[in-house]
């Protein structure tokens, strides 16, 4: 084990934006052992706050589902893959030909765009800092679209990736991680969370057996897969599950957290 993936929400984070005191120690004791520990998610840059006050953590992040590298210590893109906007839009002349009702938004370098209607009344958090407007009007050239999303308030989220996947497939790569929404996340064709992870391992000397990833969510399957060892949370996905091949005990029961306090007893260090 020479280098620690994970993934953000459900997997390390909870509902309540807290992760608990167990798993903090085991990642601090992986990183005490000479262990690297890179995080990869599918948030932006801007919500990357509870790795830094929580965990103390201050290396690289990978956001976005691998279309953005981040350097939380500096706070600086390191780089980026971002969708053409003419790919942004004939996405979503496409989907909308599928679902007329979908609503559209765009996660940019720079910021967040959205269509009216995407965030729904009581979400505030958004709303207070960014205005709803028609993508045509708001999207530049000059501020590159990293994640499109798209959602619809019908039927889940698997059922409108089945759907809209292959259709947009030479546009974008098409994925989902909110559990409780039909919202579908695309990013640049062959961007997701492995390809970047990969690329991030090499750069340090590390092959995919030196790896032991964490995930919950669809979003995380390729690199579940890539990893030389995969563990989905007891507590994710269907298709993560399978994926992954290796389960960590649930999310309440501070999987992650077992996982690493296990491998980490292997190699002979206690944990305080």
């Amino acid at each position: 084990m020479r280098l620690v993936a994970s993934d953000i929400d459900g997997t390390i984070l909870g509902h309540d934006g807290k992760i608990s005191g167990r798993t903090i120690r085991a990642f601090q004791a992986c990183r005490d052992a000479g262990i690297e520990v890179v995080f990869v998610t599918g948030r932006p840059p801007r919500w990357l706050h509870p790795l830094r006050d929580q965990l103390n953590h201050t290396g690289t992040v990978i956001c976005s589902n691998g279309a953005v590298v981040w350097d939380l210590e500096a706070d600086r893109i390191v780089s980026a893959k971002a969708m053409g906007l003419d790919a942004v839009f004939e996405a979503r002349h496409i989907i909308q030909q599928l679902q007329p009702s979908a609503v559209f938004a765009a996660e940019t370098l720079a910021g967040f765009h959205l269509e009216p209607g995407f965030i729904e009344h009581g979400s505030t958090e958004l709303l207070a800092e960014f205005t709803p407007a028609p993508l045509h009007t708001t999207l530049t050239a000059a501020d590159p679209v990293v994640k499109f999303m798209a959602i619809v308030r019908r039927g889940s989220a698997d059922e409108f990736l089945a759907e809209v996947a292959p259709a947009v497939a030479h546009l974008a790569a098409t994925t989902h991680s909110a559990p409780h929404m039909a919202l579908l996340e695309m990013s640049l064709p062959g961007v997701n969370k492995a390809v970047t992870l990969a690329e991030y391992a090499a750069s340090l000397g590390i092959g995919p057996n030196g790896v032991v990833a964490f995930g919950d969510m669809p979003n995380d399957i390729e690199m579940l897969r890539w990893a030389g060892n995969g563990f989905a949370m007891a507590s994710g996905h269907p298709d993560a599950i399978r994926a992954a091949g290796q389960q960590a005990p649930h999310f309440d029961d501070d999987g992650v957290a077992q996982i690493l306090e296990s491998r980490l007893a292997a190699l002979g260090v206690r944990l305080p």
